[in-house]
């Protein structure tokens, strides 16, 4: 994020836009956008990588666009870019099926539907190109071309009036057709002209999914007037002039509930403890100080880190904490897999490729390969793996993080996190829970 008051980019409602080379991607979300964000040109496989942009999209709000390069991309470089292109289904929240209305649904499209009613996305299925094919006169009929969709239309409603509608000319079988308008909804528009675009925002609006994350922060933890002791150091790997996301994300819980954040470095726990009228309701702390803090912070004192606390934000704090255990049964030469949501330069000190393996090594006695990944990427064969050790995620949304700790236990590797895995070779991994009394009895 460019600005400290911008949504985070793992709370925005992300939409994906998935199509064939030249259905129109780039000049829809450009439309969508009302900005030049992709490159637009008639050759196909113009967009190579997926393209995010974190925006504000009316009526929907806060929200992240990713633009992805086409499904029907070719050669040993093009199945790379499809093989980025399905990942960024793992993040999407609506998913948007472009087709271009002069060419007709494909198999390609098919195939991607599927993939996408796999994962029980909402999803919004658009012609583009309506101005082409009206010239034309042959490729959308009247009826599907014309097709607009009212704000207060839920998507049930819109899927049984599509199945009405039919396509003629060189459009697709209606076999092919009853498989896109069984359960979604289409509509046709023109990124030239802008026709449709204000509906298909509309539509969009109501397809945002309502769940929310399965916790807050911190918040429920609290009571108002509460005081809370937050530990945040700042070192050379520090963003310089501000705090890091997490930290950021738990002063406004705090807020937001009535309590009170105090906030320190890891050296002043004990001067920051005794200037406090009352003792902290909890103490939270980047995971990396918690040898230093435990010492520093009273037994009877809550403890615990940022780390964990979005672990149980995302909706996998309890997979994490039954899967640190694994580092015990581990044997020399096992790999583990050091997987972090963002991308930052390496530094001297580095927690995820430097103290983490140290600390493990330290801890369990034996020596391993390990290996890392950042950002979007994260393998889908993890059978190479006897651990993942993953950050908080909180640069990735639930759907993303809920997908990974799928993904591991699917193939049944154990998945913890950072601040579990540093509470547990600290020899703390009980304290670190002692907000979570069901979880810290299940130790």
């Amino acid at each position: 994020m460019s600005s400290l008051n911008a949504t985070p980019a793992g709370e925005r409602v992300h939409i994906g836009l998935f199509g064939k080379r030249n259905a129109g991607k780039s000049s829809l979300i450009n439309a969508l956008t009302g900005q030049k964000l992709a490159v637009v040109a008639d050759v196909p496989g113009t967009t190579t990588d997926p393209v995010l942009k974190a925006m504000e999209l009316l009526p929907l709000g806060p929200v992240l666009m990713m633009d992805t390069a086409g499904i029907d991309d070719s050669g040993e470089l093009g199945q790379l870019r499809v093989q980025k292109s399905l990942q960024v289904l793992n993040k999407t929240d609506i998913a948007i099926l472009v087709i271009d209305s002069t060419a007709g649904i494909t198999d390609e499209d098919l195939k991607m539907l599927q993939r996408i009613q796999d994962k029980e996305l909402s999803c919004v299925v658009v012609f583009t190109k309506a101005d082409v094919a009206e010239k034309n006169e042959a490729n959308v009929s009247e009826t599907t071309a014309s097709k607009q969709f009212k704000p207060n239309e839920t998507q049930e409603k819109a899927a049984r009036e599509a199945k009405q509608n039919t396509m003629q000319g060189n459009a697709a079988p209606d076999a092919k057709i009853n498989a896109i308008t069984s359960s979604i909804p289409l509509i046709s528009v023109s990124s030239t002209t802008g026709k449709n675009i204000k509906e298909l925002k509309e539509l969009l609006a109501h397809l945002v999914p309502q769940k929310k994350a399965p916790f807050p922060i911190c918040a429920d933890l609290l009571k108002p007037e509460d005081q809370v002791l937050l530990v945040t150091p700042i070192d050379s790997a520090a963003p310089k002039g501000r705090l890091i996301l997490p930290q950021q994300q738990t002063i406004r819980d705090i807020i937001d509930s009535d309590a009170v954040a105090v906030i320190t470095k890891e050296n002043h726990v004990g001067s920051a403890l005794k200037n406090m009228k009352r003792p902290p309701a909890m103490v939270i702390t980047d995971s990396q100080a918690f040898g230093k803090v435990n010492q520093a912070v009273p037994q009877e004192i809550k403890l615990t880190s940022f780390s964990i606390l979005m672990a149980r934000h995302k909706g996998n704090l309890e997979q994490a904490v039954l899967g640190v255990a694994a580092l015990k049964q581990l044997h020399d030469g096992d790999r583990i897999l050091i997987s972090e949501g963002c991308t930052h330069h390496r530094q001297c000190g580095d927690i995820g490729t430097e103290k983490l393996p140290k600390w493990i090594q330290d801890f369990t006695g034996k020596h391993f390969n390990f290996s890392w990944t950042s950002g979007t990427e994260f393998p889908t064969d993890l059978s190479l793996y006897k651990l993942i050790i993953h950050c908080g995620g909180c640069m990735l949304n639930e759907r993303e993080m809920q997908y990974r700790y799928r993904c591991a236990a699917d193939q049944n590797v154990p998945m913890t996190n950072y601040g579990l895995c540093i509470a547990y070779t600290h020899g703390i991994l009980k304290r670190s829970l002692s907000v979570f009394p069901d979880l810290a009895e299940k130790l």
